[in-house]
């Protein structure tokens, strides 16, 4: 080797020279342009040319270095240049992106049909989160500032009774109302960890609209602290499985099958009972999902049950035959607080697959639900017992028509389950015998929602109930009685509409120092009962127009809802 390097062989004779030990490392390694340079002073005798050769070498060497050196310095530069960049990006993304996936992965669709992967079950850490044995706790909520201007009084406070609006032949539909109220400021934790492969989700979310003393406006303004969430979630590969109270599973969606509310479709409105028409419940469930594959989601919910005959959010109550009531108000919910009391036979059951195509250019929902239910009574005065069971569909969609401009349309048909339509239409009625019979009733909420910026968006919705009369013969009177019959009260609603436009302006969004939003929403309400006295109004309206200020938690910004 070392005559193939040009390097002199070591001389045996009369003193040899032996190569350095930099020489040997040079032929062994294969560095033969560096041998000249560690092995030519072992010849004395070398020659001029070969000397002139590993000075090229060398020269060669030099400017390849040069030119790496410069390459190198440009990619510096670039990298510079990109990091300035996503640092100017950054603070304006939304807090609810990249991070909220990994620290949501519960929520997250099944990527792979032929092999589904868990996602990563370790949350992206938010400023506020901290750890407690394996379980990452992450505080959530906002505090809220809201106030409200209506054209009549409704007695239901910061939330809207929509189906009590005041005639204007009432002393309340001639008064106005102004309320403030931070009732709406929102506290809760969200707890992940993995456990032998399982994904565990834990959700405790509570506000301040619960029990309000009587003396409430008067110094204190102390609202009671009330549960809205409390569940469980397990998911392992394609099955998920949750149990507590949670948004019911009819509730429609903007994405998928998930348990977290980010996920629904609850509009954008700032009045805590939402819209008119909105199909929703939070109800103590025991909820089995099977993601199918991606964007195919099926799930089955068994639900907490109610017989309910009106009385929810202003809603007139069904009349009983005069003979029954006594027996049957026990029987039925009429929302006077005996609701839990009341005895129902099943828990609802609820069924729904969601569809979330993949590939297209824009983001599109769908999704198919059903809803079964069962009533029971028994007549003491005949020794007779009843039973029927009712039902309901839903169809529902959202489609990005442009980029940044969502439509959504959420359209429910059900014969006793009108409770799901946030209690505007009772479930059922009494026949004279003591049977039940069922209310008819269909709903709407339809809309677009306009993200002009990362710091404006507008919404606008329609919001429709429609609710049928089913009437009878009392026995007792021989009057009609029921829902909408000839001289019902005029609190039994035909119709209920709402109109509703509103915006969000961000001030500032950031994961370190959290979000802080004004918001604005206007609303027209009108309502139409079946029956109306001669010389009463025939309808009753309402305009009203709600401003908020919130402040949410550093971290995963919450739901709006």
């Amino acid at each position: 080797m070392p005559h193939q390097l040009g390097i002199q062989p070591e001389r045996m004779a009369g003193g040899t020279n032996t190569p350095s030990p930099a020489c040997l490392f040079a032929c062994v390694t294969g560095l033969a342009v560096f041998a000249p340079l560690l092995c030519g002073d072992a010849d004395p005798q070398q020659n001029p040319s070969d000397s002139a050769s590993a000075q090229d070498q060398i020269d060669r060497l030099k400017l390849r270095l040069r030119m790496q050196q410069q390459e190198i310095d440009e990619l510096r530069q670039r990298l510079d240049a990109q990091q300035k960049l996503l640092d100017k990006i950054s603070p304006a993304l939304p807090l609810a992106q990249a991070p909220e996936r990994k620290a949501e992965p519960i929520s997250s669709p099944v990527r792979n049909a032929a092999a589904p992967a868990l996602p990563d079950s370790t949350p992206v850490k938010a400023p506020l989160s901290f750890e407690l044995g394996g379980v990452t706790f992450t505080p959530t909520g906002f505090l809220d500032s809201s106030q409200v201007w209506r054209s009549k009084t409704v007695t239901s406070g910061l939330p809207t009774a929509f189906a009590a609006i005041p005639f204007n032949d009432t002393v309340l539909g001639h008064r106005r109302q102004t309320l403030s109220s931070a009732a709406l400021t929102r506290l809760g934790v969200r707890m992940n960890t993995r456990v032998r492969g399982f994904e565990v989700l834990g959700l405790v979310e509570a506000d301040f609209l619960g029990y309000v003393p009587n003396n409430v406006a008067t110094t204190t303004n102390s609202y009671g602290l009330r549960l809205r969430l409390a569940f469980a979630d397990v998911r392992k590969n394609r099955w998920e499985v949750l149990a507590g109270q949670n948004w019911s599973l009819l509730t429609p969606a903007r994405k998928g099958i998930s348990p977290l509310p980010d996920t629904l479709f609850l509009t954008q409105d700032l009045d805590p009972n939402i819209q008119s028409g909105l199909v929703w419940a939070r109800s103590p469930q025991f909820r089995i999902v099977y993601h199918a594959g991606p964007g195919v989601a099926m799930g089955l919910s068994f639900e907490s049950a109610d017989t309910y005959a009106g009385g929810s959010a202003g809603a007139g109550t069904i009349t009983l035959p005069a003979a029954l009531a006594p027996n049957y108000f026990g029987q039925v919910d009429i929302s006077t607080g005996n609701g839990n009391s009341v005895p129902s036979p099943n828990t609802d059951w609820i069924a729904k697959i969601a569809f979330d195509p993949r590939g297209a250019s824009r983001s599109m929902h769908f999704e198919l639900g059903g809803l079964m239910s069962r009533f029971a009574f028994y007549n003491p005065l005949n020794n007779r017992s009843f039973s029927t069971s009712g039902g309901g569909v839903a169809v529902n969609a959202s489609i990005e028509v442009v980029r940044r401009l969502t439509f959504f349309t959420n359209n429910f048909y059900t014969r006793g389950g009108g409770n799901y339509i946030f209690g505007e239409a009772p479930d059922l009625i009494v026949q004279g015998t003591g049977a039940p019979s069922l209310v008819p009733a269909a709903s709407t909420v339809d809309g677009l929602e306009f993200e002009t910026t990362q710091k404006w968006k507008f919404w606008a919705y329609y919001g429709g109930t429609w609710i049928d009369r089913v009437s009878t013969i009392d026995p007792a009177t021989l009057q009609p009685v029921g829902y909408g019959y000839a001289g019902s009260p005029n609190s039994q609603n035909r119709t209920i509409q709402e109109l509703t436009g509103g915006f969000h302006r961000v001030f500032w969004n950031s994961p370190n120092y959290g979000t802080f939003r004004f918001s604005g929403q206007y609303s027209w309400l009108v309502r139409h009962p079946w029956f109306v006295a001669q010389g009463q109004p025939a309808s009753a309206n309402l305009n009203m127009v709600y401003l908020g200020f919130r402040y949410f938690l550093p971290g995963l910004t919450p739901a709006s809802r």
